[in-house]
């Protein structure tokens, strides 16, 4: 049965997205990436495919809005008092949400990015910066503890522990162990970071 959109309570604003990124990502843990279509998530938000259609122009655009905006906030930060627990805690945080739907949206997005360079430039524009940010922070944190020499810190570093899980994640599919985010941590990430910490007296 095809909704009538026209009979529906009118929505605007925070409302309307908020239920449209609700529907894509329950589309995508239900269906799929492959069979998602803007059609689909405008039946089950209970909208129009225009509304759709007026904020996000293609399916690409659709998902990483709904995906990015379902993830944890730049500004809810771990704030443990260890350096460690922090990493830990962002890191089981990414996994978790590439257990779900995200996960889902990144391997379709991807798949597409491959075959077409202007979602592969959407895709790189979305996929920049909260991770780093989150990190960026908690590293700040522990350089005012004196855990790190902020002189160690670069933006490889700070990746790094991300690219080990994604990497992680594109090939081996979840669910992604707790050990493994332990090692990353552990034999990875504090080492990099403290590589040349010099404690204070």
């Amino acid at each position: 049965m095809v909704t009538d959109h026209r009979k529906l309570p009118r929505r605007r604003g925070e409302e309307l997205s908020a239920a449209i990124y609700r529907a894509t990502l329950d589309e995508l843990a239900e269906s799929g990436y492959a069979r998602l279509t803007m059609e689909r998530v405008a039946e089950r938000a209970r909208a129009s495919k225009a509304s759709l259609y007026r904020r996000w122009p293609t399916r690409v655009a659709l998902v990483m809005e709904a995906v990015y905006h379902s993830l944890p906030d730049a500004a809810d930060v771990p704030d443990s008092g260890s350096l460690r627990e922090d990493l830990l805690a962002t890191l089981r945080r990414m996994a978790a949400a590439l257990s779900g739907p995200a996960g889902e949206a990144m391997r379709g997005l991807l798949s597409e990015a491959l075959r077409d360079e202007s979602s592969a430039a959407a895709f790189r524009a979305a996929s920049q910066g909260t991770g780093r940010k989150i990190l960026a922070e908690i590293v700040r944190r522990a350089a005012e503890r004196g855990e790190v020499d902020p002189a160690d810190v670069t933006p490889r570093r700070l990746d790094a522990g991300q690219a080990l899980l994604r990497h992680h994640f594109l090939f081996q599919g979840p669910p992604i162990p707790d050990q493994l985010l332990i090692d990353i941590v552990d034999e990875v990430v504090v080492p990099l970071l403290t590589a040349g910490r010099s404690p204070r007296p």
